[in-house]
C-alpha cells in the first residue's frame, strides 16, 4: 500500500538517508489522488533555492490546481 512523505534534504544525502523537513504527502490510491503541502514550508524551501524533482514538480501543479486561490 503506497504512501509517500514528500521531503526537503540536501543534494549530497543518499537516497534512502537523512533528510531535513516533510513538507507534505502523497496518496496515489486515493480517488482523485491525495496530495497534501505544508504551503508555508513549501514556499521557504522554494524560496531558498530549493529544487524539486520532476515528480514534485507535477504534485506541487495538482495541489495549486485543487487548492481555491485565496481571496
Amino acid at each position: 500500500m503506497p504512501y509517500y512523505r514528500i521531503i526537503v534534504a540536501d543534494v549530497e544525502a543518499k537516497r534512502d538517508g537523512r533528510f531535513l523537513e516533510v513538507i507534505g504527502t502523497y496518496d496515489p490510491l486515493k480517488d482523485p489522488i491525495a496530495v497534501a503541502f505544508n504551503d508555508e514550508k513549501l514556499q521557504y524551501w522554494l524560496s531558498k533555492g530549493a529544487q524539486p524533482t520532476r515528480t514534485v514538480k507535477s504534485l506541487i501543479s495538482k495541489h495549486a490546481a485543487a487548492t481555491p486561490a485565496a481571496e
